[in-house]
């Protein structure tokens, strides 16, 4: 049924494209969804209309039209098959975003180019980065492979940042917000340039929020400073940016029992002290970037790019622990146990290089870029407090640990035009990863140990460029990725998984009019060895993922606008999509009808839907813009509709999160380009809905059962923000 569905929907979409029609389905809005005229970026990862991968570019006027300071995954919400989380339900701390389904860890980020994500998490912690959108000129999607990028492999999705060069109109910048839930938001930006003929660019963010969670707050600091300078043929830029945060931890979600008991709102995080839960529960981290860019024509046809980057971390996040062994964090006391207060750190160093030679000539675009990186992490533990300290010293170290891992990858991509309409994509990379950590040997003992990992990953396709503002593609491409530092860690070198694999196509057409845009892509992302969690357990006792050999993402993407007034716009996406782990073995904890553990149980599992991906997807906006005289007066309402999800691979019935929708009203005033104001009314029909969770499945007295965790998102909420440029 559903591949008729695809195929009936292609059909409808060509014939759109081939101008049999004019009726329109959406996406974004009618002047950013392909745009096609937009310079090329500063990155040489970055995608272009010759390029046949799937792409959409947020411009500055873009996000500054979105941005009253919440996380960056939050404004990109409303773009094709994006569904996003905050664990305190507001946007503001500890954010997440899933593409085509893809978790987070499966999203690489950069910044200019240099990878973002965590080295041995491969996560991407938004939080480090506040208000970091603010300083942003372009920020480019790529769904699927997308083009070679720097970092661990894109098996989702990849986002590209690229900032200013300290180039803008010179003025200062101060913008003020509250909101609901405490919020409060400030910030002061600067650009212009000196003298000298240097480009600066500076800015200071300070944000809080009570959070909706209980206890969830959130105290944010973000920074970004840039100096630029043109001389002759050459471009010199350094950046320097950052962040500290400091939020109480809402990691734990929610589970039905504990809504009904306690609220909707309830934070467990705290609890194991009597009494009032305890109050510096909190995760606190430091992160600053320093990248220093080169650019260089070196002639006519041939330019360089060479950057280099440092990024420092320094923090942790606090515990209050009841009941702890203390042998296990080797204490000596009268008792056994004891309540303690413990600090988990992590103490991390980032450096390397990026660089790129771009040759440009006659139906040639060749580029040979790549990077090296190394990564070097200090992992360790403190107890700062004991009620039964014994022999202990404060800040007394329980474990400590260090991890290096080096990064190696180099790309030749070339475009070449067959004809004027017509060119021919490829690209190839060859990158190796070699990690050096603390883990589990076949005795379930701590020692060294080392694992590398080569990967060639081709990438091929066609685009057709017939007209100004038509673009058909289709592509082909690889990607794998090592295992992140859990799947190393935690598991003997004998039962490591292997690396992932993924296979992807993807073909798309789209048309761009005087009053209209609309386009389809399809695409296939067939995965090898995928990593999933299924209820093994490692020679002590923990969780791990596992590999399983073939699952799949099918679907069909579907965007496009319309002009319906000369100042209104209706624009939006929609996702159709099928999901699936073709079969595996789920391992179960098995209970007796008394909840006497008897071991672990398997389970034959086949065709059932892979985690977070959802079969629909779609957003729909609905705009008003319009300026008289000094007077501009905007309006947008937005609205997103998430289908229902699974937070296992089981697809039990006790495993769904509902299907959800929401909407946002904007409202914004400008007078003489000076003065913004800008209301911002979220989840304004008050849906409460929940955008993430967890799962413990078991098996009780024969039959399997599921325990699920929910991260509830705050109703009806809002942000009214102010901005003067003096």
């Amino acid at each position: 049924m559903l591949r008729l569905s695809l195929i009936t929907i292609l059909v409808i979409f060509v014939r759109l494209v081939l101008g049999q029609t004019t009726t329109t389905t959406a996406v974004d809005t009618i002047d950013q969804v392909y745009d096609f005229d937009y310079p090329i970026t500063v990155t040489a990862t970055a995608a272009r209309q010759e390029t046949p991968v799937t792409y959409v570019d947020l411009t500055r006027k873009d996000i500054a039209l979105r941005n009253v300071g919440q996380d960056a995954p939050y404004l990109l919400k409303w773009t094709p098959s994006v569904v996003v989380n905050s664990d305190a339900g507001t946007g503001v701390g500890y954010t997440g975003i899933w593409i085509r389904g893809s978790d987070p860890t499966r999203t690489n980020i950069t910044i200019n180019g240099i990878p973002y994500n965590d080295s041995e998490s491969q996560g991407v912690y938004w939080v480090n980065l506040p208000d970091f959108s603010s300083s942003a000129d372009l920020i480019q999607i790529q769904r699927g492979v997308g083009t070679s990028t720097n970092g661990a492999g894109a098996f989702g999705a990849s986002i590209n940042f690229t900032t200013g060069r300290g180039n803008g109109t010179p003025g200062l910048s101060v913008d003020a917000g509250l909101g609901s839930f405490g919020t409060r938001r400030g910030v002061v930006s600067y650009r212009g340039k000196t003298d000298g003929g240097f480009g600066i660019e500076a800015r200071y963010s300070k944000i809080h929020s009570d959070g909706y969670v209980d206890r969830a707050t959130a105290d944010l600091d973000g920074y970004y400073a840039a100096v630029s300078k043109q001389l002759g043929k050459s471009l010199f830029s350094f950046i320097a940016f950052g962040g500290h945060e400091v939020t109480y931890q809402s990691w734990n979600g929610v589970t039905q029992e504990e809504i009904d008991a306690f609220g909707r709102t309830y934070n467990s995080v705290g609890t194991e002290k009597s009494g009032e839960p305890y109050d510096n529960e909190v995760d606190n981290y430091r992160q600053n970037h320093y990248q220093f860019h080169f650019n260089r024509s070196l002639n006519s046809h041939l330019d360089l790019s060479v950057s280099g980057h440092y990024t420092r971390g320094l923090g942790y996040f606090e515990q209050y622990k009841a009941g702890e062994d203390l042998s296990e964090y080797g204490i000596v006391a009268d008792t056994a146990t004891s309540d303690l207060i413990r600090r988990r750190w992590l103490d991390n160093h980032f450096y390397g290089t990026v660089y790129s030679l771009r040759y440009q000539r006659g139906a040639w675009d060749v580029t040979f870029g790549g990077a090296a990186n190394q990564y070097e992490g200090g992992h360790y533990g403190e107890v700062i407090w004991a009620r039964a300290a014994g022999d202990s010293e404060i800040r007394q170290r329980y474990y400590d640990n260090d991890a290096t891992k080096r990064d190696f990858n180099n790309y030749l991509r070339a475009n070449y035009a067959l004809t004027d309409r017509l060119s021919l994509y490829g690209d190839a990379q060859l990158r190796h990863v070699n990690y050096a950590f603390l883990g589990l040997d076949n005795r379930a003992e701590l020692l060294d140990q080392t694992a590398s990992h080569t990967f060639f990953n081709p990438k091929a396709g066609l685009v057709y460029l017939p007209e100004r503002g038509t673009r058909a593609y289709a592509s082909f491409g690889v990607a794998q990725r090592e295992p992140n530092r859990n799947d190393f860690v935690d598991n003997p070198v004998d039962t490591r998984p292997v690396p992932e694999k993924l296979f992807n196509t993807e073909i798309g057409i789209s048309r761009s009019l005087q009053r209209v845009n609309f386009g389809v892509n399809v695409y296939h992302m067939a995965y090898r060895d995928q990593l999933v969690l299924i209820g093994a357990l490692n020679d002590v006792g923990e969780y791990i993922r596992t590999n399983v050999p073939r699952s799949y993402r099918l679907g069909v993407e579907l965007q496009g606008g319309v002009q319906l007034a000369d100042h209104f716009t209706l624009g939006g996406n929609l996702t159709l999509s099928r999901n699936r782990v073709k079969a595996y073995t789920e391992i179960l904890d098995d209970y007796d009808d008394n909840f006497d553990y008897l071991g672990q149980a398997e389970v034959s599992q086949e065709d059932t839907p892979l985690s977070f991906s959802p079969d629909l997807t779609g957003a729909l906006e609905l705009a008003y813009d319009r300026t008289v005289r000094q007077h501009a007066f905007g309006a947008a309402l937005q609205t997103k509709y998430v289908g229902a999800r699974y937070v296992d691979n089981s697809g039990a019935a006790q495993s769904k999160l509902d299907g959800y929708y929401y909407s946002d009203l904007r409202l914004s005033y400008g007078l003489r380009k000076r003065y913004r104001l800008t209301f911002l009314l979220r989840n304004l029909t008050n849906r409460l809905y929940s955008s993430n969770g967890w799962s413990y499945r078991y098996r009780f007295d024969g039959s399997p059962t599921t325990l699920m965790g929910m991260y509830p998102q705050a109703g009806g909420n809002y942000m009214l923000s102010l901005g003067v440029d003096l």
